[in-house]
Parts: structure tokens; sequence; C-alpha cells
């Protein structure tokens, strides 16, 4: 929400009076003053006139979790546990997930409350990768390479997957690296050779590395650099 509007809602505030404020400085947001009706204010933000503290701000939270398999990604669910009921901290139920991932796939999962950080994390348009490690039923050659760099059609969705990074680690192992998160995306792909996944797991997200001292099943929170590298 722009400021002006901020200041605007609160019933203490005529329209010319959060012109005055804000002309005469008197307004700070996150510790500095601002001037800029335009400013953002974020249920995070703290907002302060004078000494007086218009808006208090709560916390944002980002938690970073090693997804065990036969959990669902979801926030609740009445048949199998879900990735919150693995998080032992307060207020969990105000998180939501950054990039599912299905019930037996496993591997990093981001979680947070703050919604601009997990959509840059997680829309197409950012193009950052997320990488996987992949075994398959049957064997992987060099003719995956070429097909994935060249992207699949969806008839559901009538679209063509972005260009993939695949490499060949094995006769069945490979890692990929996607820009995107389709419904099913990695086994639709391998589908096209009538190749089955058997194990799938999610290494990294951008530049945020699954923490390997994590055990399946166990979080951490995100530390500052981490938050900010998104």
């Amino acid at each position: 929400m722009r400021l002006d509007r901020f200041l605007g809602n609160l019933p203490q505030f005529s329209r010319k009076q959060v012109r005055l404020l804000l002309i005469a400085g008197r307004v700070r947001v996150d510790g500095n003053t601002t001037r800029d009706p335009l400013h953002e204010v974020r249920e995070f933000s703290l907002v302060q006139l004078d000494d007086e503290v218009l808006q208090a701000g709560k916390p944002a939270r980002y938690f970073m979790l090693h997804k065990p398999m036969g959990c669902v990604s979801a926030t609740q669910d009445d048949r199998h546990p879900t990735v919150l009921d693995l998080l032992d901290v307060p207020d969990r139920h105000e998180l939501h997930i950054a990039g599912r991932l299905d019930f037996n796939t496993t591997g990093l999962m981001l979680l947070t409350n703050d919604g601009q950080w997990s959509r840059r994390l997680t829309q197409p348009q950012t193009k950052l990768p997320k990488v996987y490690y992949v075994e398959t039923e049957q064997v992987i050659d060099e003719r995956y390479v070429a097909r994935f760099a060249e992207g699949f059609y969806f008839a559901f969705e009538n679209l063509t997957t972005q260009p993939a990074h695949l490499t060949l680690l094995g006769p069945r192992q490979a890692r990929l690296s996607i820009v995107e998160g389709r419904y099913h995306q990695v086994k639709r792909m391998f589908g096209h050779f009538d190749n089955k996944v058997m194990r799938l797991h999610r290494e990294s997200m951008g530049p945020l590395l699954l923490d390997e001292r994590l055990k399946p099943g166990r979080f951490r929170a995100l530390t500052a650099q981490e938050v900010d590298s998104i």
C-alpha cells in the first residue's frame, strides 16, 4: 500500500494533514524518514509519526525444510501429514509454501509469510533455476539432453515449457535444471520417453541450496543473506 493511502486510512488524519506530515518529514518507515507519498508500506513495515508508532509491523519469517517422502505440500490434509506439521514454530498457519513438491518428491522446500518474496522466487518470469536430482526406471541417453533443451508441449495447458538443462550423471541418473514449476512437470517430461521417474529430489531453488546438515523432516530459519539473495 502507498504511504499516503496508509496514513489516509487512519481516522485521525485528513488528506491535507497527510500531505503536511510528509512535507514536514515527520513520518518514518522502517527507521528512515520519507517524504514520498508513494513509498510502499507492507504488513512488515514499522511506520512512525515522530515517536508514535502507527504500525509496529509483524516480523517476516522464512524457513528452509528438507521435505521427506510421504508428506503433502499443503497447509492441511485429512489423510496425510503436511509440511506445516513438520514446523514446530508459533503461528505456523500464517506460513505458505513457495514452490510445492509432489507427495513422494523430497528435498528443498521454502515456507514464508512474505508473499512478495515467494512470488519473486517462483514466478517463471524471474527465471530462477530449480535444480533436481532424478533417477529413472530406464536408461537416459543424449536424446533426452537435446529434447529437454527444446521444451515440451503440454496439451492440457496449451503451452511449451521453457528450455531445460539436463546433465547425465549415470545410466539412470541425471540432474535437471528448470525455471518453471508446472503440474508434475518433471515426470511429464520424462514421460515423453515413457521413462518413469523413480526418485526426484530438489537440491536448490535459485541461489538457495538445501542445507546438507538438514535431515529429512528437519528445518531451519533462513539467514538474512539467504533472504536477500532472492
